[in-house]
């Protein structure tokens, strides 16, 4: 069975298109490689396009004639959201518009979309469920919570999953993270562990126990894995639901510091003003998913993360010498 994976050359996206592969599917992989890259496509074709591009959408689901869609495509840099904010509507609120429009042109009723926690803004409860209300304080999780709506608004059936903090690499280390700019935190960290500019700590001043900010990591391998679920789920006559994706637990910025150091060796670090961006607290009540999907994370514990990711960035390293 044909799925179209948009945003199937990235990070996550391969994951996910292995997932798909290993449950029996077929990735159809569609991506403008902006972020994404095609060494990353092993599991099925790569067709180069963008979603601001009907003609080229129109032509793969007749090509393909995909029995459902997974949207991964977007911008997720939150600080470029807010300097470049015409970006990320274009992108992410428009592009899947564009989405939507030719998956109705085309009889395709099923999506799976890649959404955000940054759709809830600062938390009024920790863990947070799925039923908090959506106030995102930045334009990335704005347009996350638009596009959540526009999807409401289709005659579609949807699942809208709800990412944490996606973190980690496939244990072959035949794929991982590999952003041209890296701001996520555990890569950027062993990247410092490896010989790289310092890790800027955002603020030691945050309401948590030992002052850093308290987030919630999920192997990208269990999100993965959600995926194909939600996109089995559809196929048993699901509707529309959103999903938190997270592992339940939170660590706080200098625990993953102390986990990195266990695994590799010293995090040379600096402390930077706090981010006025940035919630105290982010974990996610992961209870609907669990209950809806019959899903778990299994790799989510912060030891097998951070061994995965150290495991695949080290490779690169070997490689680029």
């Amino acid at each position: 069975m044909n799925i179209l994976v948009v945003g199937g050359a990235g990070y996550i996206g391969s994951h996910v298109c292995k997932a798909l592969k290993e449950a029996g599917f077929h990735p159809i992989v569609y991506d403008n490689l902006s972020n994404g890259h095609s060494w990353a496509v092993k599991w099925g074709p790569l067709v180069e396009g963008d979603l601001s591009n009907p003609q080229a959408l129109d032509e793969v689901f007749t090509t393909y004639q995909p029995k459902g869609v997974i949207h991964l495509a977007s911008s997720i840099d939150v600080k470029e959201s807010m300097a470049n904010p015409d970006k990320y509507y274009q992108n992410n609120v428009e592009g899947t518009r564009h989405l939507l429009e030719a998956m109705v042109r085309h009889k395709v009723d099923q999506i799976v979309f890649s959404s955000t926690a940054a759709v809830y803004g600062r938390p009024q409860q920790v863990p947070i469920p799925e039923d908090h209300p959506c106030e995102p304080i930045n334009v990335y999780g704005k347009t996350k919570w638009l596009a959540e709506q526009l999807l409401s608004e289709f005659p579609l059936r949807s699942v809208s999953l709800r990412y944490f903090n996606a973190a980690g690499a496939d244990e072959s280390a035949e794929i991982g993270e590999a952003h041209t700019v890296e701001t996520h935190l555990i890569p950027v960290a062993i990247f410092a562990a490896l010989g790289k500019n310092p890790l800027k700590v955002f603020g030691i001043d945050h309401p948590t126990p030992d002052g850093t900010p308290i987030r919630d990591f999920i192997h990208v391998s269990d999100l993965a894995q959600a995926h194909v679920l939600a996109l089995q789920w559809l196929q048993k006559g699901g509707t529309k639901i959103a999903l938190n994706l997270g592992s339940g637990k939170g660590y706080s910025v200098q625990e993953v510091i102390a986990a990195i150091e266990l695994e590799i060796g010293p995090v040379p670090h600096e402390i930077a003003p706090r981010n006025p961006y940035d919630p105290p607290a982010l974990v996610a009540d992961i209870s609907l998913a669990q209950k809806t999907l019959n899903w778990s994370p299994q790799k989510s514990d912060l030891a097998t993360i951070i061994s995965s990711a150290v495991k695949w960035h080290q490779m690169q390293e070997t490689v680029k010498k």
